[in-house]
């Protein structure tokens, strides 16, 4: 049976940061991080579980695509996290984005798919996040990760 740490009031605090750390490497499931343009307009779009770094900030890999327009016009998004199984557990974050990275080894190596995947398909950015606030996917406001 998978221990469970229940996460502390403070979303920004350490224990937290290595608490969500360990739920992603060891969690399957399906994401969605939504944002909304300056104007509102909202966007969802399917996104890889997100990489903890060590500053605590929440990074995902992105294209230049519509969720990466958004984000130049309005810092703000939420990813959605689904773990795979029965029901519905899972996590949502609401988050604010700190700075995006353009560096190709940097994102290289934090890519989980195979070496050059996705080349041809543009320019990537590492955009990295602070983590404003977490929720349960549904219940309880208070979440439990179970690492």
């Amino acid at each position: 049976m998978p221990s469970k740490t229940t996460l502390v009031q403070n979303p920004a605090d350490k224990e937290t940061i290595m608490n969500l750390k360990d739920y992603f490497e060891n969690t399957m499931g399906t994401g969605v991080l939504a944002t909304a343009d300056g104007d509102g307009r909202v966007d969802a779009a399917i996104y890889a579980r997100p990489h903890i770094l060590e500053d605590g900030g929440i990074a995902f890999i992105m294209l230049d695509r519509l969720t990466h327009k958004n984000l130049e016009t309005n810092p703000y998004a939420t990813f959605l996290f689904m773990e795979n199984g029965e029901g519905y557990r899972g996590l949502r974050l609401f988050l604010k984005k700190l700075r995006e990275e353009t560096d190709a080894e940097r994102i290289a190596s934090l890519s989980r798919r195979c070496p050059g995947y996705g080349e041809a398909r543009g320019a990537k950015f590492l955009v990295v996040f602070k983590l404003e606030k977490i929720l349960n996917l549904i219940g309880p406001d208070k979440p439990d990760i179970r690492a």
